[in-house]
């Protein structure tokens, strides 16, 4: 017996057997009644299984370590704040927080959308357009999670059925196999999703939406137009007016209004294509731990060492109203001055006097408006003086603004416990991404014409002033794609697929060939993320900002590649392990 326990235990950590598995696993359990055999006979038992599905995208925005905080903490517009340095970023540092170590909960969410679609026709279906449906929707959630995990991870093998046993002979796909696989799938998607549906549920919309970014990957261009042109012009539009929670407030402004987290599945709101359904007056075993975000994204702004006043005693202090406004900040991602600041000026205005309303004072906590709490100080009521911190050199790493319009998400009157961030709606896809991606793949084909219609269609919602067709180049996009969709879209992801792009027509001095040496990502997050040129005045746990070319992909945990005896799955370049590597699968059978 004692041979066969090492590899299934390493096994369950990755993919994929039928079930969960833990280390208790050899304790003997009855059989469980609720066996796939026994669950999946009818459409209702494959609609439960949807339901999962949905609840899986929770996990992009939901809870401390969440997937798009990890998103954004490795991008321009922040760094993690613990683990600045991403030379310690290794294949087996799950301690990282868990850059390496989520590929295993994300191949878990593939699981079941491949229970899914191995199952489909187990039964006979009364109707042939419910089998279909339910199929395109698997095929949605499984090409969506894919597209999360080559964005990460680039190379992996493409699971394409239920594993209802232990294997250990997977072998590493190609990112653009992988990309032919999803794309093919999702062509098929799009025409069984349903126009429209409950909130939570993905529809044609989003289906294309999806589309859109797995075409834009592959670099089929004129396809991605089509898909974005399909949502646009389909039953949704740019929110212009103000709506719903806060309306009436005549300080608050249609952005605002627009990142309510009641307000993001409301009918009225045409802009949104895809969320997830997140409600603190829910039962407990049907929410999530909540959003986090005023943990995540906010400053540490109430500890001892960056909330002094004068006399060295604590003058900003977890209690009152600005502890509830701002929660207790962790943070996770520490943002830098390029999001806050740099995104945000021109030849005429800075980020004070800009127009734009993504950058309005009323939807910011600005530095300038953190003050000392703590009615015991001396300093109650006054401005935050950075002089009076332990090393006032590093104010600018441990006190800084906050895109509260994003972030805030306020405890519920019965709701007790420290304000982190609490339950709400989050966007998965919604109108104005859509936009940027037609601009994007107008830009590929050098319509920059049309490109800077789509940013202006944007801006114009945001009375951010208008743009050229000379204006438009990949940076500006992804400026601009930053102003709108913080916290929204899976940034390294798409730095990451840029960066293919650009490799892949030998632009800018980029090539396929040397991409882990030589690519977009770090030459676009280095230059302009402020941390990194900082590095010697920030040390956090003995750790500066550091961060390499090879650091555009993560490392793909040691346990899946070690526990994968029978096959060979790739390591990638740059990380310790990667001189094994074999040549990719270039076909998804």
């Amino acid at each position: 017996m004692k041979r066969y326990i090492k590899f299934p235990i390493a096994a369950c950590l990755l993919f994929l057997l039928a079930g969960a598995c833990s280390e208790d696993f050899l304790e003997p359990q009855p059989l469980s009644f609720f066996t796939p055999e026994k669950v999946f006979v009818d459409k209702g038992g494959f609609e439960a299984l949807l339901v999962t599905m949905r609840k899986d995208l929770t996990r992009e925005q939901t809870a401390q370590k969440n997937f798009m905080a990890h998103q954004w903490a490795a991008s321009e517009a922040g760094v993690p704040w613990l683990q600045m340095d991403y030379t310690n970023l290794t294949p087996n540092s799950d301690r990282y927080q868990q850059f390496v170590t989520q590929i295993n909960d994300i191949f878990e969410m593939v699981k079941n959308a491949n229970v899914a679609i191995s199952r489909i026709d187990d039964i006979e279906w009364e109707d042939e357009n419910d089998r279909n449906r339910i199929l395109a929707e698997a095929y949605w959630h499984r090409s969506y999670w894919y597209y999360r995990l080559i964005g990460n991870y680039g190379d992996l093998p493409f699971i394409n059925e239920e594993i209802q046993g232990v294997r250990l002979d997977f072998r590493s796909h190609s990112r653009w196999a992988i990309l032919d696989k999803i794309q093919a799938d999702m062509e098929f998607a799009v025409e069984h999703m349903p126009v429209s549906a409950a909130p939570g549920i993905p529809t044609k919309g989003a289906g294309d939406h999806l589309l859109t970014k797995i075409y834009l990957a592959n670099m089929e261009f004129d396809k991605a137009i089509e898909a974005a042109s399909r949502v646009i012009d389909g039953p949704y539009a740019l929110m212009t007016g103000r709506f719903g929670q806060d309306a009436d407030d005549p300080a608050k402004n249609v952005i605002w209004d627009l990142h309510r987290h009641a307000n993001k599945s409301l009918s009225q709101n045409t802009e949104t294509i895809l969320v997830f359904v997140d409600r603190w007056q829910a039962p407990p075993t049907a929410r999530t731990p909540g959003l986090f975000t005023m943990r995540v994204y906010h400053p540490s702004w109430w500890h001892n060492a960056t909330g002094k006043d004068r006399e060295g005693n604590l003058g900003m202090i977890d209690a009152g109203p600005l502890y509830d406004s701002l929660g207790r900040g962790n943070p996770d991602v520490a943002l830098s001055d390029w999001h806050s600041y740099d995104i945000w000026e021109d030849a005429d205005f800075d980020y004070k006097t800009t127009p734009d309303l993504r950058r309005a004072g009323i939807n910011w906590y600005d530095r300038e408006d953190y003050f000392y709490n703590n009615p015991a100080s001396v300093q109650y009521g006054e401005p935050f003086d950075p002089n009076n911190m332990d090393i006032p050199s590093e104010y600018w790493a441990r006190m800084y603004p906050v895109p509260f319009y994003k972030t805030y998400a306020p405890n519920f009157p019965d709701q007790t416990g420290i304000p982190m961030g609490s339950n709400g709606d989050w966007y998965i896809f919604r109108l104005a991404e859509t936009y940027l991606l037609r601009a994007e793949a107008y830009y590929w084909k050098n319509d920059l014409a049309n490109a800077a219609i789509d940013i202006n269609t944007v801006r114009q919602r945001a009375n951010a002033p208008l743009i050229g067709p000379a204006d438009v180049t990949i940076d500006f996009i992804f400026d601009e794609r930053a102003r709108e969709l913080f916290a929204e879209e899976p940034r390294q992801n798409e730095l990451n697929r840029v960066s293919y792009i650009l490799a892949a027509r030998n632009e800018r001095g980029y090539s396929l060939s040397n991409l882990h040496e030589n690519n977009w990502f770090y030459d676009r997050v280095r230059n302009l993320n402020p941390f990194y040129d900082r590095a010697d005045e920030v040390v956090i746990l003995g750790a500066r900002p550091r961060i390499m070319p090879y650091h555009f992909q993560w490392p793909i945990d040691d346990d899946i590649i070690n526990s994968n005896t029978l096959g060979r799955i790739n390591q990638n370049l740059g990380y310790t392990g990667s001189s094994n590597n074999v040549p990719p699968l270039e076909a998804v059978e």
